[in-house]
């Protein structure tokens, strides 16, 4: 119900753009985050985005990161600037209903690589 897309390889300071696309969820009631998982570590919260557009960022992709949503499309946006390589990693969408304290759906990851 959530296809991440976009992954690939990249040089340092690069940018990339992933992008989710929902489908069987009410989109737009729903708040929407991207996590990462790299190898060797624990997934870690990168940025999420408010039914009503308000967004927050981890300290280490702040100022480098924008997550934006369009609910038109049903789908959400990670774009990512001035990478480096410590930004390597699978990248997975996420989704909640707003009154929920865990994620309920998932997708299924997409690769980034960052070349040093």
């Amino acid at each position: 119900q959530l296809q991440a897309s976009g992954g690939g390889l990249v040089q340092a300071g690069g940018s990339l753009r992933l992008s989710c696309a929902a489908s069987g969820l009410s989109f737009r009631s729903n708040v929407m985050g991207w996590f990462r998982q790299a190898p060797g570590r624990e997934r870690e919260f990168v940025a999420r985005i408010w039914n009503g557009g308000t967004t927050i960022y981890a300290d280490s992709v702040k100022s480098r990161f924008t997550i934006s949503r369009d609910n038109a499309k049903n789908t959400v946006y990670l774009q990512m600037d001035s990478l480096k390589a410590e930004d390597t990693a699978v990248y997975y969408c996420a989704g909640r209903k707003v009154s929920s304290t865990s994620y309920d759906y998932w997708g299924q990851g997409t690769e980034v690589t960052v070349s040093s």
